[in-house]
């Protein structure tokens, strides 16, 4: 069973390893994904390119066939033998009937014969009380056909009806007086096996269909399963919907294709379900599932390998570690591999045994005198600092910046002199401001564009005051090092006040602080803990307190900045104030 030490799991070796190796494996798997995705993606269009190409090409040839078909319709309405049998049949003998009527039969077989789409034509003559067809020859006028058209050829001004389950091209020619019923009114019956036929051969893959919907002569046609179904869910969501796009019915989706003539008022819509799309991928699919798990298990098999080989043994050495801190030093780590683990706990053996025998010589004496030697140098050079000046100094070295560089080291060249000065615990306040102030200029250059330093003018009345050393700079350090430093824009403000036989001196920033760490770093302050990150304030708030007693020290608030506000408030004996004057700084 896996079992994690005691610490912050952000900081743990064995996770950052994992992360690591799923940062180089989930790029790789959503890559998969993308191609599958993108595969698919072309599939679907290939397949829509393919169906609206052969759609759009037989709705080209439809049209070609309607313009033709109405290009007969008006010349049969047009033919003057066919008007002339209209107007004189009265006054025409037996024979000349029987020829106009043979004449007229020919004629519209003619045009029957004339495309495969005409099932038949038709001639409803009003005058002569007959009835013409190119099938079915002379029958009795149908009044009942011809009220009918004549309604929606007059009426509707239409010219393609739906009769008898069947689409009509119809045309009426009348006598010129207005308000009489037509001459005769010329029919053209669509071949509705031919254009199902049509639709079945637009069927290119299983389980695809496809329907016509002739909106202008309200005929709908399908052919294919579930074509009756689709065509009512396609009229429901027709207007929002754009090709190539997705129909579900019955839990199960369709890829729609479709084209469309405004003239006509016609739309060829083709169908394929959606799983006949995706069949050409199922093998990429199945290997896609395949990668998946493969990756899945190399996730598990190497987090595994990692945290045997890798993670316990180094948890084992962490433990022992601080097992030596908290004084154990009787450990020893046995592994019998001989890798670099191996290498490490022999040394660490060794270790421990080297310092059970330093012990033993009273070495621990020696080390709290140099561990107490050490705090002393600490707190008058702070290498951060003094790495980050060198740097500075190298960087302008680098660009011959001669000028700055002579400004930079003198400046640095004071900062230490004030620091490693011996001999003096107290110092005028205006030295102390002008150290403080030389360590913001240097600070400047490191953060100028992202930290704003308002530093004011120390009051002349007390420059002369005796402070203790080093009470102002370390602050301003803090707040670098602990606010400012994180920030993309901060704000340093120094300032000093003087209200009778109190000196205030205030250092305040634009960092976060939490109510609660504001609570805690005052009670800390008060305590006086042996806390590592306030021990330079706690020495600053007790010096002051020796020097001038109950009621100086350092105050914490919360600064109108955001962050961090510090006064340094001094009280000073009745009527030193009145002797402080400006001295000479030469």
């Amino acid at each position: 069973m896996l079992k994690f030490p005691t610490v912050n799991l952000r900081n743990s070796i064995f996770l950052k390893m994992i992360f690591t190796y799923l940062i180089v494996i989930i790029p790789i798997i959503i890559l998969s994904l993308y191609l599958y995705s993108w595969s698919y993606k072309n599939a679907s269009e290939e397949v829509s390119r393919s169906s609206e190409t052969q759609i759009k090409s037989w709705l080209e040839k439809m049209t070609r066939e309607i313009d033709w078909m109405e290009l007969q319709l008006f010349s049969i309405l047009e033919d003057n033998g066919v008007h002339r049998s209209a107007v004189t049949w009265s006054l025409m003998n037996d024979v000349e009937k029987k020829n106009e009527l043979n004449y007229i039969l020919d004629r519209l077989t003619s045009v029957k014969n004339s495309s495969s789409y005409i099932g038949d034509v038709y001639i409803h003559m009003r005058t002569v009380d007959k009835s013409i067809s190119a099938l079915t020859n002379i029958q009795p006028f149908d009044v009942t056909t011809f009220e009918y058209l004549n309604m929606r050829v007059t009426k509707d001004n239409d010219s393609y009806v739906t009769l008898n389950n069947a689409p009509q091209l119809v045309a009426a020619k009348h006598s010129g007086t207005k308000g009489d019923q037509p001459l005769y009114i010329v029919q053209i019956a669509f071949d509705t096996d031919e254009l199902l036929s049509m639709l079945e051969g637009l069927q290119l893959y299983d389980g695809s269909g496809s329907f016509l919907l002739w909106e202008s002569a309200g005929y709908m046609l399908g052919s294919g399963e579930n074509a009756e179904l689709l065509m009512r869910e396609y009229q429901l969501k027709g207007d929002k919907l754009t090709s190539p796009m997705m129909i579900e019915l019955s839990g199960r989706r369709y890829q729609i294709n479709q084209a469309q003539s405004p003239a006509l008022g016609m739309t060829i819509v083709n169908y394929v379900p959606e799983e006949v799309v995706k069949r050409p991928l199922n093998r990429f699919n199945l290997w896609a599932w395949l990668y998946a798990v493969v990756s899945l298990l190399a996730i598990i098999v190497y987090s595994y390998t990692s945290y045997k080989r890798i993670h316990k043994p180094l948890l084992l050495l962490v433990k022992s570690f601080r097992r030596m801190e908290n004084g154990d030093l009787d450990i020893r780590i046995e592994h019998h591999q001989q890798d670099e683990f191996g290498y490490l706990y022999d040394r660490f053996n060794q270790m421990t045994d080297r310092l059970k025998e330093l012990i033993d010589q009273n070495y621990k004496q020696r080390m709290m005198v140099q561990k107490a030697e050490l705090k002393q140098l600490q707190s008058q050079i702070n290498p951060h600092f003094l790495y980050n000046s060198l740097f500075i100094l190298n960087s302008m070295a680098k660009v011959g910046d001669l000028e700055r560089i002579e400004r930079f080291t003198l400046m640095i060249g004071e900062y230490f002199r004030f620091i490693t000065r011996n001999g003096e615990d107290f110092v005028r306040l205006w030295e102390e401001t002008k150290h403080s102030r030389m360590y913001t200029e240097i600070q400047k250059l490191r953060f100028s564009r992202r930290i704003k330093v308002q530093f004011d003018e120390l009051p002349p009345d007390l420059e002369k005051v005796l402070v203790p050393k080093l009470i102002i700079q370390p602050l301003i350090e803090n707040a670098y090092e602990h606010s400012l430093e994180q920030q993309d824009e901060g704000f340093l403000r120094v300032s000093f006040q003087r209200r009778h036989q109190t000196v205030r001196i205030i250092v305040e920033n634009s960092g976060y602080i939490s109510d609660e760490q504001l609570e805690e770093l005052k009670f800390r302050l008060k305590a006086n803990p042996d806390d590592h990150e306030m021990t330079g304030m706690i020495n600053i708030h007790r010096r002051l307190i020796l020097a001038y007693g109950k009621g100086s020290g350092l105050l914490l608030s919360r600064s109108d900045l955001g962050g961090l506000r510090v006064v340094i408030q001094i009280i000073l004996p009745q009527g030193e104030m009145n002797d402080v004057s400006t001295v000479d700084r030469g």
